[in-house]
């Protein structure tokens, strides 16, 4: 870095004021003998030499320019060093997560992004043709080397769903939808292709045996030339993902789990330069879930189930990559870009303009009362006593909203994100923690029949990763109307977890469809729990 310490004066050193000494100066050395002028002239150059090494000596050493001399000051070896840039480098932080929140090029246009610049050195090396129609080749103005990958490593210990089979694709790909087919130009013939040379792919982000004959199976057929492949009718300047919005969608904790997230992992770091092929298209969920699809893609879905075109592409995905629900961990090919929680919530609040990173800062000086939503149920897990758990929040300090979560996804995420608590008995409304400023609290009230694996999975530790601050309630027997329905000696209170050895009907018959009446005096120090994390 350079340096000001060592800058050249702007004038040249010499007394103050307008003193004018050369004239006294020549006077004086005429009285001098030569001999001794000589020896005095030799010394004077020499003194001139010494401090203008000296001078050298410490610009080398701040100047940025000489990198292999400012090894001196960072006590470095040249050996493991690399040559920098002359300009300033950003200094990279220990914290991964502040790192990315200083750097991000949406928080701060001035830095580059790095992935724009090489998605954009990319697009040129393919130099794709011009967006329209028309016939001929594929999605590209030179020949691109085929080339196919399929993560099909699904197992993951401990989580009941696999993860699907994930096929990402670069070459001559032309997407026939009338076919449910990606003609994939492979003169070589290799990659993952069965005896006809095909592979088939149920593009559904959740490998659930009991969902997946319900989404529409799209093949990639390797096909030896581009004569061999149906014409293009619309060329792509921009990768393809195909995917299916088939499953629990309309579900707001699946409609995230299952394809939100997943396409959040697969597309995000492509900046909108994407276009969306959507199987199991469904025109509803497509208009819930615009502004997320907007800020994804910068060009309209496409109908996969109807359109009559023939799409060329350069580059694709066939499926969509998943971690666990709500969760988003490293993987080096599910998610080779380290993305977290964090960044998905950044995300969502840029897609719907959700205004408030941080919670309010509380105290004396503010005077900001802390705020809180309570999601009130109407179906199942309705907490019966809501008037009074209100009251009390109220007496606490809180400025209480009651509401029950909506279609309209953009408004109620307006009302998450204005709260600093978030409390809701356990359930798909405590999805919308994902709105949640970074830094607040939510509350989970949990019901009776050993949920602790559930709770903890599903909303609990995706808080800690969203940076949220958690607390857990669990109910006792005596706060669930399951004790209005089975004697005590029942398994369902003896051994809740006989319950969970027979599966997800038994758990939907009896855990989930019960409801919660909390012991004011026991939940009490939970919603002091609550307001104490916030202050923190």
């Amino acid at each position: 870095m350079a340096s000001t310490a060592y800058t050249r004066p702007s004038k040249p050193p010499g007394p103050a004021g307008g003193e004018r000494r050369a004239p006294r100066l020549a006077k004086e050395l005429g009285r001098i003998e030569p001999k001794k002028l000589g020896i005095g002239l030799v010394a004077g150059c020499c003194l001139a030499l010494l401090t203008y090494l000296s001078f050298a000596r410490l610009f080398a050493i701040y100047s940025p320019v000489f990198d292999s001399t400012s090894l001196v000051m960072k006590n470095t070896s040249p050996a493991t060093t690399t040559t920098a840039p002359v300009e300033a480098l950003p200094q990279k932080s220990n914290d991964a997560e502040d790192e990315k929140d200083a750097t991000d090029p949406e928080a701060d246009p001035t830095i580059p992004d790095l992935a724009e610049q090489e998605q954009k050195k990319e697009q040129e090396t393919r130099k794709p043709s011009s967006g329209g129609g028309g016939g001929g080749g594929g999605g590209g103005g030179d020949a691109i080397e085929a080339r196919i990958t399929c993560d099909e490593n699904g197992v993951d210990q401990g989580f009941p769903y696999a993860r699907p089979p994930v096929c990402e694709l670069a070459g001559d790909i032309r997407v026939s939808p009338k076919d449910k087919t990606m003609f994939f130009v492979n003169p070589t013939g290799a990659g993952p292709f069965d005896a006809n040379g095909e592979k088939k792919i149920r593009p559904f982000a959740r490998k659930d045996d009991f969902l997946l004959p319900g989404v529409v199976e799209v093949t990639i057929k390797s096909v030896p030339s581009a004569e061999a492949a149906p014409q293009c009718t619309r060329r792509h300047r921009v990768p393809v993902v195909v995917f299916s919005v088939a499953g629990y969608t309309d579900n707001f904790f699946h409609d995230n789990t299952d394809v939100l997230i997943p396409l959040f992992l697969t597309a995000s770091h492509l900046k909108g330069e994407v276009q969306l092929l959507i199987t199991n298209f469904k025109p509803w969920w497509v208009r819930k879930f615009t502004p997320v699809l907007r800020k994804l893609s910068n060009y309209e879905p496409i109908n996969l189930d109807k359109d009559g075109e023939v799409h060329c592409f350069g580059a694709g995905h066939l499926g969509l990559y998943r971690d666990r629900d709500l969760i988003i961990g490293p993987h080096a090919t599910r998610n080779p870009r380290n993305l977290t929680m964090v960044d998905y919530n950044r995300f969502l609040r840029r897609a719907f303009g959700l205004p408030r990173d941080a919670p309010a800062v509380l105290g004396e000086k503010t005077g900001a009362r802390p705020r809180m939503l309570i999601i009130e149920r109407k179906g199942t897990r309705k907490l019966l006593n809501l008037g009074e758990v209100r009251a009390e929040c109220e007496g606490l300090g809180f400025d209480v909203t009651v509401a029950e979560a909506g279609a309209d996804v953009r408004d109620f995420a307006a009302v998450v994100n204005s709260v600093d608590v978030l409390l809701a008995v356990h359930g798909a409304g405590l999805t919308n923690q994902i709105f949640l400023p970074t830094g607040a609290v939510l509350l989970q009230v949990v019901p009776w029949g050993k949920m602790d694996w559930m709770a903890t999975n599903f909303y609990g530790q995706p808080a800690r990763d969203m940076r949220l601050r958690y607390v857990e309630y669990y109910v006792s027997e005596e706060e669930t109307t399951l004790k209005d329905k089975y004697p005590r000696d029942h398994y369902v209170f003896k051994d809740p977890m006989a319950i969970h050895a027979q599966g997800w009907p038994a758990i939907a018959d009896i855990i989930m469809k019960q409801d919660v009446m909390v012991n004011m005096t026991r939940f009490r120090p939970y919603l002091r729990k609550a307001l104490d994390e916030l202050q923190e």
